[in-house]
C-alpha cells in the first residue's frame, strides 16, 4: 500500500470510537493466532501423533461443527448478556483449547480441544459483528470495510509466523497462539468499553429466534447470500485441488489477501459513489460467478488450466468478496431493524455455515464427474445468488433504497423503536 493510501487507512481507522478500533485490531489478533495454527493442525495431528485419516477428518470436523452449529448461540448470549463479556470469554476459551492441542494426544482430549476452539469462534464472532455495527452506527460500510483489512492482514500473517515455529515445535505454535488470544482476554478484559442490545425482552430465547426467522426478507437474504460463501470457499478447496502443487497455492492465498488489503477501502468508497447497497452486492456476486467463466474452455477440451488463468480466477473471487462485504455486513443490521443485532449475524453465519458445507459436498461431486460440471455449476450458484438478490431489491420495502455517495441512517443496533 502507498503512503496516501496508509494514511488513508490511518485516518479512517483513528476516526471510529476506542471500542471499535479496539475490535478491528482484535479481529487481526484473532486470526494471526488462528492461522498461526489451524493450516498445521491436520499434519501436527497424522504425522506427530500418527492419527488415522478418518480421526483426523473428525477432530478438524469438531471444531466446524461447534462453531457453524454453535453461532446462534453465541449471538443469542451476546444480546442478552452484553456484546463485551461474550467476546471476553470466547477469547478466553480459544486460549485454554488452542494451549491443549499442543500437550493432549489421546482422541477424546483432542476432541474436548477442538469444540472449544470452536465454540469460542461462535461466541466472539457475532459479538464483535454487532459491537462494530453500534459502534459505527451510520458509518457501519465504512467500518467494515476497514475491519475487512485488518481481517485478512491477520489471514496473511499468520501462516508465515506459524511456519517459522513450526521448525521449532508444533507446541510451541500452540503456545504462541495461545498467548496471542491470552493478551487479546487482558486487552479486552481492561480496555473494551461495555456495550450491549438495550433492547428490554419481555419474551424468551425461542420467541426471539421464531422473530428472526419468521423475517421473511432477511432469511429470504441469508438464504440468497449462501452462494457466496460457497464461491469463496473454493479459494481452499477447488482451485488447490486443480493447482495440485504447493507453491502455486501458497501464491493463491497471498494474492487472495493482498486483493482485499490494498484494494478494500477504495473499492468500498468507489462503490458508495454509485450504487445502493444491494447494487453493490449484486455486483459482487455477479463478479464471483464470472471468475469460474476462464476455466470452463480448458474443462471442455480437457487440457489443465494454466496457474496464471486459476490466479485470475482467485483475484476475480477476492474482488467480488471485497465488494460484497462490507454492504453485505450492514444489510444484516438494517433487516434486522437495529435490534437483536448479535442474534441476526448468528443466524446469518449458522445459515451460511450449513450452506458451505452442502456446496462443498456438492462441489466435490462436481469435481469427481469432471472439472466442467464444477465450475460451470458454481458459475450458476452465483447467477442464483446475484438474480436472488436483485429480486429481494426489487420487492416491497426493498433494503437496498440509498442515496448514492452517502448511507442512508437506519437505526443503530440497540436503538429502541
Amino acid at each position: 500500500m502507498d503512503a496516501d493510501g496508509d494514511a488513508l487507512m490511518w485516518r479512517r481507522f483513528m476516526s471510529f470510537d476506542r471500542g471499535v478500533r479496539l475490535l478491528m485490531v482484535n479481529q487481526f489478533a484473532i486470526n494471526l493466532g488462528f492461522y498461526m495454527l489451524m493450516p498445521y493442525l491436520a499434519g501436527h495431528l497424522s504425522g506427530g501423533l500418527h492419527l488415522a485419516a478418518w480421526a483426523v477428518g473428525l477432530v478438524l470436523g469438531m471444531r466446524n461443527l461447534s462453531q457453524q452449529g454453535m453461532f446462534l448461540v453465541g449471538g443469542t448470549l451476546a444480546d442478552r448478556l452484553g456484546y463485551r463479556p461474550v467476546i471476553i470469554a470466547g477469547c478466553l476459551l480459544r486460549t485454554a483449547g488452542f494451549g491443549l492441542l499442543g500437550f493432549v494426544d489421546t482422541l477424546p482430549a483432542l476432541l474436548a480441544a477442538s469444540a472449544m476452539t470452536g465454540f469460542a469462534g461462535a461466541l466472539f464472532n457475532p459479538a464483535v459483528r454487532a459491537y462494530v455495527a453500534h459502534g459505527a452506527q451510520e458509518r457501519r460500510v465504512e467500518a467494515f470495510a476497514l475491519f475487512n483489512v485488518f481481517y485478512q492482514a491477520g489471514i496473511l500473517l499468520g501462516p508465515v509466523i506459524g511456519m517459522a515455529l513450526l521448525a521449532a515445535d508444533f507446541r510451541l505454535v500452540c503456545v504462541v497462539a495461545a498467548g496471542v488470544f491470552a493478551a487479546l482476554t487482558l486487552l479486552q478484559a481492561t480496555a473494551l468499553p461495555p456495550c450491549r442490545d438495550e433492547t428490554r425482552r419481555r419474551e424468551g430465547v425461542l420467541a426471539d429466534w421464531r422473530g428472526i426467522a419468521t423475517n421473511r426478507r432477511f432469511t429470504a437474504f441469508s438464504l440468497a447470500m449462501i452462494g457466496s460463501y460457497v464461491l469463496s470457499f473454493q479459494v481452499y478447496l477447488a482451485l488447490p485441488l486443480h493447482l495440485a502443487d504447493s507453491r502455486a497455492v501458497s501464491v493463491l492465498f497471498v494474492l487472495s489477501a493482498l486483493v482485499a488489503l490494498l484494494g478494500q477501502l477504495r473499492v468500498t468508497d468507489w462503490a458508495r459513489r454509485r450504487w445502493t447497497s444491494a447494487q453493490a452486492i449484486a455486483r459482487g456476486l455477479a463478479l464471483m460467478a464470472l471468475a469460474f467463466v476462464p476455466l470452463i474452455p480448458y474443462a471442455v477440451t480437457g487440457v489443465p488450466a494454466p496457474t496464471a488463468v486459476v490466479l485470475v480466477c482467485a483475484v476475480l473471487l477476492s474482488l467480488g468478496t471485497v465488494l460484497t462485504y462490507p454492504f453485505e455486513m450492514d444489510t444484516v443490521v438494517a433487516l434486522s431493524g437495529g435490534h437483536r443485532v448479535a442474534t441476526h449475524y448468528g443466524f446469518y453465519n449458522t445459515v451460511a455455515g450449513l450452506g458451505i458445507a452442502a456446496g462443498n459436498l456438492a462441489v466435490g461431486r462436481l469435481l469427481d464427474l469432471g472439472p466442467v460440471w464444477a465450475w460451470t455449476g458454481l458459475v450458476l450458484t452465483g447467477a442464483v445468488s446475484t438474480l436472488a438478490v436483485v429480486r429481494l431489491d426489487r420487492g416491497p420495502g426493498a433494503y437496498g433504497r440509498r442515496s448514492r455517495g452517502r448511507t442512508r441512517r437506519t437505526a443503530p443496533a440497540g436503538t429502541p423503536p
